[in-house]
């Protein structure tokens, strides 16, 4: 048999990455979440998880895949070579890995970008309306991003720089939570009634397997098991623990102390702020990085959505919508030319700014239009919100029968 174009011990890192991304949604990303609801709503929040990975994974192989990373498209747009993976053999190699664990693990990605917007919507969206919104969104928002970005589309051939999806998978979801949460309108008694986290342990083990998690999702987008790979997994440990500190000493100068729930938060924010950046910069950029997503992203908790008065429910758009801009316009400020990236700003290429923050917002205003579009669609045909006596007396019992 001729020798495989790939290293045995780079597919047994990215099989690995494929569990650890994964376990960031289920069931990182569901405690999280599911910690900071009303105890009525909890597995309303784990199944719309669940949901998502689930749909993702079968819309994914249909047609997800092809339109982000299939040949034949344009700078916009993947193309239908791949649908229903057509093609795919064993000896099928992409981004230097056997093909099917590529797909397995952006596979993953689009899971989780999918499955963070649920944190805008939380306790009021319908089931029915998620579950119809996710695949279309998929096809239309996510797809064509990873296309642009990574799939050697516009933004790609524009010199714009996202190692692990600082646009792709965080500005993505923060901006369509967004948008979800304007359309829906605020929970019944926002924001006069407290709105309490009813098991912030939940919380915090669900931040930490997100936090472990991490390494696979910066880590794994080396696409091999070498150098680049432990330099992002380093310095996603260094901006999560920055950024944990800056929140909590944020809250400890405002409020007087210091809390759980923002430990936990800050250290998210600090993991996507990194994101885009964490095969671009060497250490030292890593503390700005952590401590500047981590304050953008308490300012857009604590003062942006009580000024606008939007209720991003479990700050979806704060922590990553605000985050993945901030870790964006970061990277074109610190991209370091020995690490990978281009000559950075402070060695004086300012452009790489400029390009950064135009992608981002390419990004996001197709997100947001796109987004719009597809929800205003499904209200001709359908409620996207629960009705007033569902919500009153929980989602667990009214849309899944059952409760904690």
């Amino acid at each position: 048999m001729d020798a495989t174009p790939y290293a045995a011990g780079d597919v047994a890192w990215i099989l690995t990455a494929c569990a650890l991304v994964l376990m960031m949604t289920i069931p990182g990303l569901a405690l999280f979440y599911g910690g900071m609801v009303k105890r009525a709503n909890v597995l309303a929040t784990l199944m719309q998880a669940l949901g998502a990975a689930g749909i993702v994974t079968v819309v994914w192989v249909i047609a997800g895949y092809s339109f982000a990373f299939g040949g034949g498209g344009t700078d916009v747009f993947g193309g239908f070579d791949r649908l229903m993976l057509s093609g795919l053999e064993l000896d099928s190699v992409a981004a230097g890995l056997p093909e099917p664990v590529f797909i397995l693990f952006q596979m993953t990605f689009a899971i989780i970008t999918v499955a963070i917007i649920a944190g805008a919507a939380a306790e009021r969206v319908s089931f029915k309306a998620w579950m119809i919104f996710t695949p279309i969104w998929l096809l239309i928002v996510y797809a064509p991003v990873a296309h642009w970005v990574w799939g050697e589309g516009f933004l790609y051939d524009a010199g714009v720089l996202d190692f692990a999806g600082g646009a792709v998978v965080h500005i993505n979801s923060g901006v369509a939570g967004l948008i979800l949460a304007l359309k829906l309108g605020p929970r019944r008694g926002y924001p006069k009634d407290g709105q309490p986290p009813h098991n912030l342990v939940l919380t915090v083990i669900g931040a930490g397997l997100l936090w472990v998690g991490w390494f696979g999702f910066n880590g794994g987008s080396a696409l091999g098991a070498n150098a680049l790979a432990a330099h992002a997994a380093l310095v996603t440990q260094i901006a999560a623990a920055t950024a944990a500190l800056v929140w909590a000493l944020a809250e400890w100068i405002q409020r007087g102390k210091p809390s759980v729930l923002g430990a936990a938060s800050g250290a998210v924010a600090g993991l996507v702020g990194i994101t885009p950046a964490a095969g671009f910069v060497e250490p030292y950029a890593v503390f700005i990085i952590g401590a500047l997503a981590s304050l953008a992203c308490y300012f857009a908790v604590t003062l942006l959505k009580s000024k606008l008065k939007y209720d991003d429910s479990l700050d979806a758009f704060g922590l990553h919508g605000i985050g993945g801009f901030a870790g964006a316009v970061l990277t074109g400020v610190f991209a370091a030319e020995a690490i990978g990236g281009t000559a950075g700003a402070v060695e004086g290429n300012i452009l790489l700014v400029w390009t950064q923050t135009w992608g981002a917002l390419a990004a996001a205003a197709w997100c947001a239009i796109a987004t719009f579009a597809i929800l205003w669609i499904m209200e001709r045909f359908m409620a996207l919100r629960v009705d007033a006596e569902d919500e009153v007396t929980g989602l667990d019992v009214a849309l899944h029968g059952e409760s904690v």
